[in-house]
């Protein structure tokens, strides 16, 4: 795998089809922008496709599980045997937050094992453990080697690929790993050249006041010593990345190649986004964001990439578990776009919109 050959050749968005998405809603029957960003997302997808009127009928959302070696620092209050248990659980369907957001939604779900520690035998889900007992601790050492991020990244390009051959129209990016918000919160750091970590890291699945402040130095202190290029996206990810987050920013590299409209869920999605976004400017073009994380460090990410997340749930479970619910609101936009009637089809005056006021 290129990145270099592969970044090349990513385009952006088709502008006509996308000029022509905008002008179709403009002749709805309604007043010129009333549907907000259900319109904004009908021309972009209009861009994506290179089709005005597209759908979103076939659905796929990507969990990649792994354990993280931060997780030895005290980082989060979950015990570590939740990434396996959790796996475990998604794989058999006991419905957590993702399976029953999934079904609910028509979305099919994908489970991919990066690197869980305990090996978990199940043909529910794809086995790519690039390293059986997860990343190194990077409060002390790298997180992993360059060839090891480089092939998590592969790993997720790859699933878009088989996303785009299986016909799917849309795909969801979710993870699970304990101790991932202290290798998101430090992967948005170090692309952004953020050394206060008063800004960026939040205390993501309830630490106390003490394990807290704990978290801020060890994600300072790591940072200072590992000093990640914040223009080289493998050097941050093996320096202070998750295979979870290395895999996630393949899949949105593999979906802005293949021309797949992809959605960002919370904190640790849009820490792969923005590594995604680093590498190539035009993967943005084919990110739709689902919802506001709590995370300090998501609002930095999605600022700098000048990101308006649709929805504002108060969710903070990860998963990816925003996604299906986005999709279903892209499923609504592009209905939208595709069934409505314009004036010229309904025999009505459209000049009102424009402050002449209505003809008798």
């Amino acid at each position: 795998m290129v990145l270099k050959e592969i970044s090349e050749k990513i385009t952006g968005l088709n502008t006509e089809a996308a000029e022509c998405a905008r002008n179709l809603q403009d002749s709805l029957v309604k007043p010129a922008g009333s549907l907000g960003v259900l319109e904004s997302i009908s021309i972009q997808m209009a861009g994506i496709t290179g089709k005005v009127k597209s759908s979103v009928e076939k659905k796929v959302h990507f969990v990649f599980g792994a354990d993280n070696g931060i997780y030895a620092e005290g980082v989060t209050a979950a015990p570590q045997y939740f990434t396996n248990f959790l796996m475990r659980g998604y794989a058999s369907g006991k419905k957590c937050g993702i399976n029953v957001l999934c079904e609910y939604n028509h979305v099919d779900l994908r489970l991919v094992d990066m690197g869980i520690i305990g090996e978990i035998e199940d043909p529910h889900i794809y086995n790519r453990r690039l390293m059986p007992n997860g990343t190194n601790d990077f409060y002390k050492e790298r997180a992993m080697s360059r060839e090891i991020a480089l092939k998590a990244i592969e790993v997720g390009f790859e699933f878009a690929k088989a996303a785009s051959s299986e016909g799917y129209d849309i795909i969801g990016t979710g993870e699970v790993g304990m101790g991932n918000t202290s290798t998101a919160a430090a992967c948005i750091m170090a692309a952004l050249g953020i050394n206060n970590a008063e800004k960026a890291v939040g205390r993501g699945g309830g630490l106390s006041d003490e394990a807290f402040e704990n978290k801020k130095r060890v994600i300072t202190a790591a940072l200072a010593m590992h000093e990640p290029d914040a223009d080289d996206v493998v050097d941050i990810l093996s320096k202070v990345g998750g295979l979870d987050i290395a895999a996630m920013t393949g899949l949105y590299i593999g979906a802005a190649y293949y021309r797949k409209p992809v959605i960002i869920d919370g904190v640790i999605s849009i820490a792969a986004a923005l590594l995604a976004y680093k590498f190539n400017p035009l993967t943005k073009e084919f990110m739709i964001p689902s919802h506001i994380s709590e995370e300090p460090a998501y609002r930095l990410a999605a600022d700098a990439m000048e990101l308006k997340p649709m929805l504002n749930l108060g969710m903070r479970l990860g998963e990816g578990t925003g996604c299906p619910i986005a999709m279903g609101i892209v499923g609504n936009a592009m209905a939208v776009i595709n069934n409505m009637s314009t004036f010229e089809e309904v025999n009505m005056d459209n000049e009102y919109r424009k402050g002449k006021g209505i003809k008798a």
